[in-house]
């Protein structure tokens, strides 16, 4: 775990900027921002397009009553597209636009639920924790809990 944070903290940035100089020294660097600020836009407009199509997808099932799992997994992608586009680089806006379009989504979508439907991982410990009973003695506890008001000042002796 920590090898990954550091991967994504400290490695990340710095080949981000490696290829944003490289880049600026072959087109220059005027161009090279507007080149960055154009992918980011463009980003942007496809994860607003796709986010929304998340979000009607998501009002299907929901209104029918069954548990929009599939959905639920597109908005955090979507929503993972759209942090990718917050960092600045050709590298994380790449992979955020490519994030976005639907057979790579469909395709990261298929993953994510192996992962989850496996066990072995800790999404799949987190989304499964939260409705499991107590792992010991399988038992689930019901409690009910009241507070009583607290006692009002009295003023004067």
């Amino acid at each position: 775990m920590v090898l990954a944070l550091v991967l994504v903290f400290l490695v990340a940035p710095l080949i981000e900027l490696y290829v944003i100089l490289q880049v600026a020294k072959v087109i220059g660097l005027p161009e090279t921002i507007l080149l960055l600020l154009a992918i980011s836009f463009m980003g942007f407009w496809l994860a607003k397009m796709a986010g929304l199509g998340a979000l009607r997808r998501l009002r299907t099932p929901v209104r029918s009553g069954a548990l929009p799992s599939v959905e639920i997994i597109d908005g955090a992608l979507v929503l993972l597209a759209c942090a990718l586009m917050i960092a600045p680089g050709f590298i994380s806006d790449g992979l955020a636009i490519v994030l976005l379009l639907p057979p790579t989504r469909a395709a990261a979508r298929t993953m994510v639920l192996r992962r989850i439907t496996a066990g072995d991982s800790l999404l799949s410990r987190v989304v499964a924790g939260s409705t499991q009973s107590n792992p010991v003695t399988g038992t689930v506890w019901e409690a009910e809990g009241w507070e009583d008001p607290p006692e009002r000042p009295r003023l004067g002796p």
